[in-house]
């Protein structure tokens, strides 16, 4: 009878001593328990540059070759879409720390904070005419200066759009008539760069009907008449050329307010914001390409876009065109064809 007692107590103790060892021994205490959702938090948040609410004013990258820069920051690219329209609107000289400086240029912070911000866009050349041959080309064709004669026989994107079918058209402010050749302060030829090539210039009826004074886009936007590309040039003073920054942010908040007020520009499309080029002691450039025009600023605008979206992989003018050209799967234009001129693919959400 005593073991059995005996017995009958031990089995009670260690019953009421049970629950207490096994939670000991199963679930210690974490050394991180009091930081643990602070630590989830900081994980489950965006990287500071994919937040457009993190600074109004992104760094400048230093260095002459962006070469070794990272691969954009998704994993979620979907190729590049295929545009209704595609519109491209240059600015002049402007450095990108100015472009992305809230106090020189707010309206175009404003835009790149809502959408798509390339942080390390660089430009081709200097002075300015190279570099819109570049855009156009693929190549600066030879050209380091703003010649007015230099003409060229070079297949360009107007010629691969209009053999695709699409239609284009250029509007050049200030521009005394169409097809017009030579300087008419503040319209100047060198920011024309379609002008420059043999097989639209010497075009009369392509050229007098392409390349336009900006008061057609006015007609065309009414009239629901948009091409399918456009290449949107300010003058000398509305580009920020022989202005200030601010003059030039004025004008373009203006001209990207009309164009998205205006149902001729559908549901697909992409506004392209960019710079010709630097200032002349910045020579950086990206991608291989060696001596280049510096680093700028570049805005893309598209409701295929991912909103407050910042892709710091390394791109050029090059890389601008190419991203045209693979949208509606047209021909490799000059450098375009190099396979270290990547498309810009990161930013889309769907094709």
């Amino acid at each position: 009878m005593k073991r059995v007692l005996a017995l009958s107590m031990l089995m009670l103790l260690l019953a009421a001593c049970g629950p207490t060892q096994t939670i000991v021994i199963t679930a210690p205490p974490s050394p991180f328990q009091g930081a643990a959702p602070a630590q989830a938090q900081a994980l489950t948040q965006p990287p500071a540059r994919n937040n457009p609410s993190s600074t109004a004013t992104p760094q400048s990258p230093t260095g002459n070759s962006r070469s070794s820069m990272s691969t954009p920051q998704s994993n979620e690219a979907v190729g590049v879409p295929n545009f209704d329209h595609i519109i491209l609107i240059v600015l002049e000289n402007q450095d990108y720390s100015v472009a992305m400086d809230g106090s020189s240029m707010p309206h175009l912070v404003d835009l790149a904070q809502k959408n798509v911000l390339l942080t390390d866009y660089f430009a081709a050349s200097h002075p300015s005419l190279p570099n819109y041959l570049a855009l156009m080309s693929g190549s600066t064709q030879g050209v380091a200066s703003d010649c007015m004669n230099c003409f060229v026989n070079a297949q360009n994107l107007a010629n691969e759009i209009q053999s695709s079918g699409r239609t284009w058209k250029a509007y050049l402010e200030s521009m005394p008539s169409p097809c017009f050749l030579g300087n008419a302060d503040p319209y100047a030829q060198k920011h024309n760069p379609l002008l420059y090539f043999d097989s639209i210039r010497l075009d009369a009826s392509v050229c007098d009907a392409s390349i336009v004074p900006m008061t057609q886009l006015d007609a065309d936007l009414k009239a629901n008449k948009l091409p399918d590309f456009s290449f949107i040039m300010p003058n000398l003073c509305d580009s920020g050329h022989d202005c200030k920054a601010g003059t030039a942010d004025h004008w373009l908040n203006g001209m990207v307010s009309k164009l998205q007020d205006s149902s001729a520009l559908g549901k697909n499309s992409l506004i392209i914001l960019t710079f010709d080029e630097a200032k002349a002691s910045d020579k950086t450039s990206c991608c291989g390409l060696g001596s280049g025009g510096g680093h700028v600023a570049t805005v893309l605008i598209s409701p295929l876009a991912k909103p407050g979206f910042q892709d710091n992989t390394p791109y050029s003018h090059y890389s601008l065109l190419k991203t045209i050209l693979t949208a509606w799967d047209l021909p490799s234009l000059g450098k375009t064809s190099q396979s270290t001129v990547q498309p810009i693919v990161a930013p889309w959400t769907r094709k």
